[in-house]
C-alpha cells in the first residue's frame, strides 16, 4: 500500500482478523478521506455512490455513470452480469423513465439485480440521479 496524501495508490489492502486466527482481505480503492470509490470484500464489491456531470441531461449523466461503474467492476474482477443490488437515487422522478431507458439498455438481459429507486435531494446542484451497486466477483 503506497498512501500519498488522502489518497491510497492502486489500492489499500487491510486484513481484518476473524475468529480462529484467519484472515478475510478488505480491498479499498480510490480511498480519500471521507469514502472508497469501491471496497471488496468475501467476494463482493461495493461501489459508492457515482454521479455525472452537473447540469447534463438525464440520459448523459446516466449514460456517464454505467461508463464509470463498467471500470469501476472491472477493476474489481467483476461485471455488470454479476450485479447483486442497485439503488438509484433521482433528484425528481420526472427522470424515471429517462434513466430506465439508458439503464434497460446498459443491463445484460437475465441479469437484472435486487433494486431500489427513490427521490432525494442529491448533494450537488445539477446531479440529477446517482447510482449506489453491489457486485459479486
Amino acid at each position: 500500500m503506497v498512501n500519498v496524501g488522502w489518497h491510497c495508490i492502486i489500492a489499500c489492502l487491510t486484513k481484518v482478523t476473524l475468529i480462529g486466527g484467519e484472515y478475510m482481505e478488505i480491498i479499498r480503492s480510490e480511498t480519500g478521506a471521507r469514502m472508497s470509490r469501491s471496497v471488496v470484500h468475501n467476494g463482493v464489491v461495493y461501489l459508492a455512490g457515482t454521479t455525472g456531470t452537473a447540469y447534463e441531461s438525464i440520459t448523459s449523466q446516466t449514460t456517464e455513470i454505467l461508463s464509470k461503474v463498467d471500470v469501476l467492476l472491472k477493476n474489481a474482477g467483476s461485471d455488470k452480469s454479476k450485479l447483486l443490488r442497485a439503488e438509484i437515487w433521482l433528484d425528481d422522478m420526472r427522470y424515471f423513465d429517462e434513466m430506465n431507458a439508458v439503464w434497460d439498455a446498459w443491463l445484460p438481459e437475465g441479469s437484472a439485480p435486487a433494486r431500489a429507486c427513490g427521490s432525494a435531494h442529491l448533494a450537488r446542484a445539477g446531479v440529477w440521479v446517482e447510482i449506489i451497486l453491489t457486485a459479486a466477483v
